[in-house]
């Protein structure tokens, strides 16, 4: 997957890639999964070569791997998806290696609901490493949908306190890990001389606190 550090160059990519402001979810039972809010982001982009402008490598591969996923097929060599349906939370990895150099971008999904009852928050994270130290990618970045019960759609959300900038005023690069347990956002800050540093968002029914 092409790797680019020009901050520039991956918001004006993240900004097209936002398919639709609103999608449509289909699920059985009396309430979504993560399985379903998931597919129906995923299932909502679809690449036409004629009309985007960025080809999100990202979103493919991991709408790909769901669709085996889907049919019980086995991944693609190099692909890992989790599905933890119980805690509302799915995981894509797709790792590669040549000589010393081992390549990792991981795909994180989850949802809250939100305290009113009528409405959950889903988060799509997606961040690529080298060798263990964050490489920023083309496509990383966070953003966020917000479920609406009654409608049974997702519309984009630009949640406060989030930018589409993965870069502090001090050079820091910024990744974002979603929980799998509990309900808090651990943001992790990289420097240039190698330090990082973490510090969490926590949930409070409707937003992150920081």
């Amino acid at each position: 997957m092409r790797r680019i550090t020009f901050i520039f160059i991956f918001v004006c990519c993240a900004l097209a890639l936002v398919a639709q402001d609103v999608i449509k979810v289909n699920f059985k039972g009396s309430k979504p999964t993560i399985s379903d809010l998931a597919w129906a982001y995923l299932s909502d982009y679809v690449y036409d070569e004629d009309d985007d402008d960025c080809l999100d490598e990202v979103r493919s591969s991991v709408k790909n791997a769901w669709a085996l996923y889907r049919k019980g097929a086995p991944l693609n060599e190099g692909e890992k998806l989790n599905v933890d349906n119980k805690n509302g939370y799915a995981i894509y990895e797709f790792r590669s290696e040549y000589e010393s150099v081992e390549d990792l971008c991981q795909v994180e999904m989850c949802y809250w609901n939100e305290s009113d009852g009528k409405h959950k928050l889903f988060a799509y994270n997606v961040k690529c490493f080298t060798n263990g130290n964050y490489s920023p990618g083309q496509f990383d970045g966070l953003l966020f949908y917000r479920y609406n019960n009654a409608t049974k759609k997702m519309t984009y959300y630009e949640m406060p306190g989030f930018t589409a900038s993965l870069r502090t005023e001090d050079g820091a690069y910024i990744t974002y890990s979603l929980p799998r347990t509990g309900k808090d956002i651990i943001v992790t800050l990289w420097y240039d001389n190698g330090t990082k540093k973490q510090k969490i968002l926590k949930w409070n029914g409707r937003r992150f606190n920081r």
